[in-house]
């Protein structure tokens, strides 16, 4: 063959040693791979997420700051609890945590009070069924309000226990409250909520425990509901209030909330969700001279939406709501699954020192 046109000198090779750029932001931990094997703990497992990426590292780090945050004992805690955690079945999570001393402070919302009273003295949420088949949803749902029953998304709760909760609100909350001389904070409330319900899931012998007012009642946990107007608790008080002596102060909470801020040697919050819970945690370091040291949160809501809900904590950062070199770590995801993730993996860390 002819080697006219071919010129030797295109595959000589440059001996010239390439030298690797140097890669600051990249040339440091590799990604490794989870490896999962039959009967190794939730801890351990969290400890393999740290090998991913994307969900996977997130639960890592977020792991990583709350075992930190609950081994620092120098550390007030402030749990932070929107959604509906209780009627889902986070709520023995949740009083575990009160009782063995994970939480200084719990801020949450009327509809949590509410549940968490009904399943105390004796009421019960069910799994829902599938709708039957050629019913639309709308339909399904007409049959509930039919037959009585209330729906939060997969889970049914029965409207006589609404009932039966306005009776114990009646009988057992307020009365004791409107003897009071003036107005009572809704820390007040919480924690008469949270006594009368252990009275009466004793005396009843109710089968389920008591729950999360009265754990924090027990523990001298106080509990904050700065939204309280907004759930059946809220309205049953107003109602109640228009024929008795009973009157509550929005704004009495704050100086307790602020103080316990300021008496705090480091801070830390565990947010769940967002809402009003999580900004009334999160504010409460803007009238201090500090902020938190450790945050972590768990939320299903987006940034770009521009609500407090989905805000990243280096937004909050921004604010002077968390110190600048706070620990800190977010989740996106469903609260019912990786708070209880997160918890056993922290728990399981700590109480191993």
């Amino acid at each position: 063959m002819s080697d006219e046109g071919h010129d030797g000198d295109d595959h000589e090779h440059d001996d010239t040693e390439y030298e690797t750029p140097h890669r600051e932001a990249f040339d440091h931990d590799p990604l490794g791979h989870t490896r999962v094997s039959g009967g190794m703990s939730v801890g351990q497992l969290v400890e393999q997420y740290g090998h991913a990426g994307i969900g996977a590292e997130s639960v890592h780090g977020a792991a990583d700051v709350l075992s930190e945050m609950w081994a620092d004992d120098d550390c007030t805690v402030f749990l932070s609890l929107a959604g509906a955690m209780v009627p889902t079945g986070m709520r023995r999570v949740v009083v575990d945590l009160i009782r063995d001393g994970y939480v200084d402070a719990l801020v949450t919302t009327g509809a949590n009070l509410t549940h968490d009273a009904i399943e105390a003295i004796g009421g019960k949420h069910h799994h829902g069924e599938e709708r039957q088949e050629g019913k639309t949803l709308r339909e399904h749902d007409e049959q509930l309000r039919d037959e009585e029953v209330d729906r939060i998304y997969n889970v049914y709760l029965p409207q006589e226990h609404f009932a039966e909760f306005e009776s114990h609100l009646r009988e057992e909350v307020f009365p004791p409250l409107a003897e009071r001389d003036g107005a009572v904070s809704i820390a007040e409330l919480c924690a008469e909520l949270g006594r009368a319900n252990a009275t009466v899931n004793d005396r009843e012998n109710v089968e389920e425990g008591a729950g999360v007012a009265a754990a924090a009642y027990e523990h001298d946990v106080p509990v904050y509901c700065p939204a309280v107007q907004d759930s059946v608790l809220g309205l049953q008080a107003w109602m109640y209030a228009q024929t008795s002596d009973l009157t509550l102060d929005a704004l009495a909470d704050m100086t307790p909330l602020t103080d316990q801020a300021f008496e705090a040697d480091t801070a830390g919050c565990l947010l769940v969700g967002g809402g009003v819970p999580k900004n009334f945690t999160l504010q409460t370091m803007l009238v201090t001279p500090r902020a938190y040291d450790y945050a972590v949160q768990v939320t299903m809501d987006p940034e770009a939406t521009g609500g407090l809900s989905g805000a990243t904590l280096e937004e909050a950062r921004s604010w002077g709501k968390l110190e600048k070199d706070a620990r800190n770590a977010s989740v996106y995801g469903d609260a019912t699954v990786f708070l209880p993730l997160l918890v056993a993996a922290a728990r399981e860390r700590v109480e191993a020192e």
